[in-house]
């Protein structure tokens, strides 16, 4: 079994209502595995980190970048950390039996969704 590990960061980190929605995303989807939310008030920024199936990672991910566009306003978005959109980075990283390059191929197929169903501008980095 392939298993990845997703660790969103969403621009919100003061208001509980909209981390929770967020995060919920993630708790409701059976197919991956919520870890850890971080959040701080004063970067207003939360870290969210999951792990499952490649197919299914990225299928949250989606989820939770859609949710988060949704929620969260950047017009009025104040925190100490920069920030570039509701969802700020979405890195995928090889935890067991993958590869970096797979992971690679993995977060094209969801920049690809969101840019294409969400019409959502997306900056790949790095690996």
């Amino acid at each position: 079994m392939k298993i990845i590990e997703c660790v969103p960061n969403i621009s919100e980190g003061r208001n509980i209502d909209v981390i929770n929605q967020v995060v919920d995303t993630i708790k409701n989807d059976k197919n991956v595995h919520l870890l850890d939310v971080d959040s701080g008030f004063d970067t207003n920024r939360t870290v969210i980190t999951f792990v499952g199936e490649p197919n299914f990672v990225v299928n949250a991910a989606f989820n939770l970048i859609r949710k988060a566009s949704e929620l969260i306003d950047m017009s009025k978005h104040e925190g100490a950390h920069p920030r570039m959109g509701a969802t700020d980075v979405c890195p995928l990283i090889p935890v067991k039996n993958i590869s970096i390059k797979e992971c690679v191929k993995y977060s094209k197929e969801l920049g690809r969704k969101v840019s294409n169903e969400l019409n959502i501008p997306i900056f790949l980095y790095e690996f």
